[in-house]
């Protein structure tokens, strides 16, 4: 039987004879503001774990609220007393910034199945970090390439002041090719965005660009459409994905926006993966939902190879990703960060429900910009 910890709620489910082999342990944001996107990373790696039928796995997940000092704690006390093998689950970079270096440093793996800071795919990149979602510029990027073909010259452009949102905004900038009307640094769960818009109205951009992930983006989505300012919006599916789109409801219906996954991405195990995910919790998944599957079904296939106390053997069997993907075909680059197409989506109502479909390719097997600083 699989042993299955679940320390934030302080609970085991089955039972189990014998120690597990593995222990992986999930730190992830399951409470407060943004709770939703560790929720759905959890109920991702979940819903594959318990279609491997794998006996030799114990997984430890613990609620870091969203805040960097208790996921060090964490982070500490799953390694020291614990002992885990290979760690997973955050979802915020200045989180990921203060844990994994620590982490690798100590010898332990660590797949992200979300935040991809630019400092852990460049200089900082480690052999025992993978990243199975994407280097955090990427959707950013496809942003910016969209929006030259949607014709936009002048964008006003803004995003939360922690790594991810410094990124973001990197991101949009390296691949649009008109000028920026406007370019600002929000507060890191900021909701009232009044005096942004009113930049915004008063700029003169002809679109607009932002990266406002969980609660903030709701917040601004709502309060931009009933300003009436009705200048086009892109931005990257973190504030348009499933979970967040029912919050937002009518405003965010005709936005396009740019991610690696969809619902409707043509290929059997993401078929198989959407229909699994909303019989088993009831909902649709969401791109976080499958990167927390894919992050599973990754580790799964480098465990059938190799043991993570043989890192050289282990590190080998994770680089060669040999496990199906929602995204179809997956390989890495050579600092362990996905090279993958990224998709144009547009948001629609289907039926009583807001989601997601593919309208076009924003960037075709596209690589981070950091891989070059990287030296294994």
């Amino acid at each position: 039987m699989k042993k299955l910890l679940l320390a934030t709620a302080a609970i085991a489910l089955g039972a189990t004879t014998a120690m597990a082999e593995v222990k992986v342990g999930m730190i992830t944001t399951l409470s407060g503001g943004g709770a939703g996107l560790g929720i759905d990373v959890r109920d991702g790696f979940l819903l594959a774990l318990k279609q491997s039928g794998r006996d030799d796995v114990e997984l430890i997940i613990e609620d870091d609220q969203r805040k960097p000092d208790v996921a060090v704690q964490l982070s500490d006390k799953m390694i020291q007393s614990e002992r885990v093998d290979v760690m997973t689950g955050i979802i915020w970079s200045n989180l990921a910034m203060a844990v994994v270096p620590s982490a690798t440093a100590q010898g332990v793996f660590y797949l992200s199945p979300n935040a991809g800071p630019s400092q852990l795919a460049g200089a900082g990149c480690s052999p025992l970090y993978f990243n199975v979602a994407w280097q955090n510029d990427n959707l950013h990027e496809a942003a910016g390439a969209y929006a030259n073909e949607a014709g936009y010259k002048s964008s006003f452009i803004l995003a939360p002041n922690y790594p991810a949102g410094k990124d973001a905004l990197t991101g949009y900038k390296r691949t649009f090719g008109g000028d920026l009307a406007g370019e600002l640094y929000t507060e890191l769960g900021q909701t009232d965005y009044a005096a942004e818009i009113a930049q915004i109205r008063a700029s003169g951009a002809d679109s607009v660009f932002f990266f406002l992930p969980g609660g903030m983006g709701i917040s601004f989505l709502k309060q931009y459409a009933d300003s009436g300012v009705g200048l086009p919006v892109v931005g990257p599916a973190f504030s348009f994905d499933q979970g967040i789109l029912q919050a937002v409801g009518e405003a965010a219906v005709g936005v396009v926006n740019t991610s690696q996954w969809s619902k409707d991405i043509d290929n059997p195990t993401n078929a198989a993966f959407v229909e699994s995910f909303e019989a088993e919790y009831g909902r649709l998944p969401s791109l976080y939902a499958s990167q927390g599957f894919d992050t599973a079904n990754l580790l799964f296939s480098a465990l059938d190879k190799a043991a993570p106390s043989d890192k050289a053997a282990f590190q080998a069997a994770l680089e060669a990703a040999d496990f199906d993907s929602t995204r179809g075909a997956f390989r890495f680059g050579p600092n362990h960060h996905p090279i993958q197409t990224i998709y144009a989506r547009e948001v629609i109502k289907e039926g009583d429900v807001y989601t997601n479909k593919i309208i076009g390719t924003a960037l075709k097997d596209h690589a981070d910009a950091y891989a070059s600083e990287c030296k294994m």
